[in-house]
């Protein structure tokens, strides 16, 4: 029903420019909900998310270090639309999309939300501390548990220790399972 309802979402100025709205993916009983900030253009052409290379380092850590894909977890976006030259998305059009991220996280009822980046790391703990300072704990979210990574995408600038840093994010991650 939420998934239909986003498909003909005209809320916000993102909504003429996508391909595709890209709702979330994988299975929602899983107890594992990963959240990004929103689509590329990979993910807008394909309305999947995290397909491109952020999202090939993604399954890479899923599988490497929780021993699942994405049909063990769930993947979605703050916003579900993509902002124009993959800008931020701008406040209002996250407050047009959260009511669908709300509900998505209502429905699946995940044990463990791991936040990807500052973005989604700032939406859901409702902060304005960034990624560096918040990884490395785990904070109480809706019962179970939230715990900030880094994005894909920064780690792939970033280079190994960064990925080393993610890694560490992901053996928290198993922990809480």
């Amino acid at each position: 029903m939420v998934a239909s309802e986003a498909a003909s979402c005209t809320r916000c100025r993102l909504a003429p420019t996508r391909t595709n709205v890209v709702f979330g993916v994988g299975n929602p009983e899983s107890g594992l909900f990963f959240v990004g900030e929103g689509p590329g253009r990979d993910e807008d052409l394909q309305g999947e998310p995290f397909v491109g290379r952020s999202g090939k380092l993604l399954d890479a850590l899923i599988a490497q270090e929780l021993d699942l894909d994405r049909t063990g977890c769930y993947i979605g976006n703050v916003v579900k639309c993509r902002p124009p030259q993959n800008r931020d998305p701008k406040p209002d059009e996250v407050e047009s999309c959260m009511p669908f991220l709300a509900e998505q996280i209502e429905i699946i009822a995940p044990r463990v939300v791991v936040t990807l980046g500052n973005f989604a790391t700032r939406a859901l703990l409702q902060t304005t501390k960034g990624v560096t300072s918040l990884r490395g704990t785990s904070y109480p979210f809706r019962g179970g548990c939230l715990i900030p990574t880094y994005h894909p995408s920064y780690a792939l600038r970033g280079g190994g220790a960064v990925v080393a840093e993610m890694r560490a994010d992901f053996v928290r991650v198993r922990e809480a399972l």
